[in-house]
């Protein structure tokens, strides 16, 4: 097994995304994911409009999405996530595949990509490019591609200062001189800042449509958050929803979704 594999087995995503930090992640994506598929149905009925979900995991996103009627076919790297999907029933079509090598797929084949998770953990500029253009592929002319980063201003603040390990990030070299996270930061995660996201766009040749903060402040102040209660919860839920798409507050966020049109 990869080291990628091995960790899924154990973390479990869709419990991640149900937390409160994760609800914010969750909820925000999913409103601006029902913008563009509203818009799409002004042409296609629901059951017209294809979904690929690339990196799919436990099936968080596509098994709602295909349960609100639209067809929706998932790939997952890693088996332990692709059979927990399958085991809910779900008319999603799944299969195990690599974000970098969607062959099974035929050229302008869907309306819509998400690429929730893959470029998470593609370390290289070249691999991270090869999952953009094959997103890019699969998806039709006119088509929306919806690709999520973990920010690097995130890991920093987080890891190498509120968890005191900033000493040990510059003597193992984990960070350069202008503090971005090299590729020794972490053997599973890579970092990226806005100006590393619109280079992959402009050499991958997508136009960004739009780019939301998935969670802004949600995952600096989880305690606070589990804190709430449920009203007090939902009126951060509205404050950040208000606030995301804010230009001065998306690298600051600890996830990001540009939304890319082919």
């Amino acid at each position: 097994m990869t080291e990628l594999e091995l960790y899924y087995n154990k973390f479990n995503e869709e419990k991640r995304l149900d937390s409160r930090h994760g609800q914010v992640e969750f909820i925000t994506s999913m409103k601006y994911i029902h913008k563009y598929l509203e818009r799409m149905e002004q042409d296609k009925t629901r059951e017209q409009i294809r979904i690929l979900d690339v990196g799919a995991a436990t099936g968080r996103y596509s098994v709602p999405l295909a349960e609100e009627g639209y067809d929706v076919t998932a790939v997952e790297l890693v088996k332990h996530n692709l059979a927990r999907l399958k085991a809910k029933g779900s008319n999603v079509k799944a299969y195990q595949g690599n974000a970098m090598k969607l062959r099974r797929f035929e050229d302008n084949a869907f309306d819509v990509v998400l690429l929730f998770g893959p470029l998470y953990h593609l370390h290289e500029r070249t691999e991270k490019l090869k999952a953009l253009c094959e997103a890019k592929r699969v998806v039709r002319p006119g088509g929306i591609i919806f690709a999520a980063y973990i920010m690097n201003e995130y890991s920093v603040i987080t890891y190498a200062f509120k968890e005191k390990h900033i000493l040990e990030g510059i003597k193992n070299k984990m960070l350069d001189e202008n503090f971005h996270c090299t590729k020794s930061a972490n053997e599973l995660y890579s970092f990226v800042r806005t100006e590393d996201i619109e280079s992959l766009n402009a050499e991958a040749g997508l136009k960004r449509i739009q780019v939301v903060a998935a969670d802004g402040a949600a995952n600096y102040i989880r305690p606070f958050l589990n804190a709430l209660d449920e009203e007090e919860f939902r009126y951060f839920i509205q404050y950040h929803l208000a606030t995301c798409e804010r230009a001065d507050l998306l690298g600051a966020s600890g996830h990001l979704v540009d939304i890319l049109q082919k």
